[in-house]
């Protein structure tokens, strides 16, 4: 029924004003391109590509399999799991308020969302596909060309595919959760010890100097000593640089409930694990932050961090795409 609606706007062309972003209070206008403004049209076709398994080779993954709506956009895995059941090297990122990352990659080295798209294709162990084979496939579709023409004036292309699932992805805000309720007077949002784990949040830990602001990260490029040695170089994997070795980028806690198994390469499976690390004091690799030191919480404080934690889901998002 939904393609019959879509076929329907596209044919009529209703889907061709512009897209107004719903910003929460307190949100920022994201940086949007000059080249790829939003539009419904946009976003429809990106949206629908997201879902499409045709975009791998073998058409058995989509960019939802390793990007789960109901997970914020991750997928429960340690490492996510690409065509013919290989291992990603990495774990899932969520694509919570992705729209405001300043680089992407869990090592900061794509610049933005339209070229981060032809990443998974091209990875041998993801999609192993070509961009341009794809744009061969949506040409066989009278929905993706329609779609095409309308959004960009043009039939399907890499340049359409790259944008407009960046353009779907723009739309991915979230900032519904208990935590933005209660800052935005809901005073009874927040429970007694959610409110107690927000103190210890911001005001008696060093959580907020790394995941700080309105989407809880700094989106800073740093070293949180997870190992004394890496297997995964990070950021160095390409520069070669001693000072990017193991250098990683600060994820956004938005949806963290949702978003388990945690670090790079989803070493650890619940928030308990995480604590654990940081209260240690990490394991102090040559480039680990400096902000990270050793602390000490009772039973009931470390409960009531966790419980601060689960006060920045937003169940509203992960029901609403």
């Amino acid at each position: 029924m939904r393609i019959i609606i879509l076929l329907l706007c596209v044919f009529l062309g209703v889907l061709t004003d512009p897209y107004s972003l719903l910003l929460p209070p307190g949100f920022p206008t994201p940086y949007i391109p000059e080249n790829n403004q939003l539009t419904h049209s946009r976003v429809e076709l990106g949206k629908k590509l997201f879902f499409d398994q045709m975009m791998s080779r073998d058409s058995s993954l989509s960019c939802s399999t390793c990007h789960l709506p109901q997970l914020a956009f991750t997928d429960g895995r340690k490492k996510s799991i690409g065509i013919k059941g290989q291992q990603v090297s990495r774990n899932a990122p969520t694509l919570t308020n992705v729209a405001y990352l300043p680089y992407l990659l869990l090592d900061g080295l794509n610049p933005s969302l339209e070229a981060q798209v032809k990443v998974p294709i091209h990875e041998h162990n993801e999609f192993d596909f070509h961009i341009l084979l794809i744009a061969e496939r949506m040409k066989q579709d009278s929905l993706y060309v329609a779609l095409s023409k309308q959004a960009y004036n043009t039939e399907p292309n890499p340049k359409v595919i790259a944008y407009s699932i960046a353009a779907y992805q723009r739309t991915l805000i979230s900032g519904n959760s208990a935590y933005d309720q209660f800052k935005n007077g809901n005073k009874t949002a927040l429970n007694a010890s959610q409110k107690r784990g927000m103190n210890l949040f911001f005001d008696e830990l060093y959580c907020a100097s790394c995941h700080g602001g309105f989407n809880f990260t700094d989106s800073r490029l740093t070293n949180n000593g997870l190992y004394a040695d890496y297997p995964d170089k990070g950021r160095a994997r390409l520069t070669k640089k001693k000072e990017d070795e193991a250098i990683f980028k600060v994820p956004t806690l938005r949806n963290i409930g949702f978003t388990a198994p945690y670090m790079h390469d989803g070493s650890f499976q619940d928030l308990e694990q995480v604590l654990d690390h940081y209260s240690s004091g990490a394991k102090g690799h040559f480039n680990q932050d400096s902000i990270i030191k050793p602390f000490d919480l009772s039973q009931n404080q470390r409960h009531d961090l966790i419980a601060f934690l689960h006060a920045l889901n937003d169940s509203t998002f992960v029901k609403s795409h």
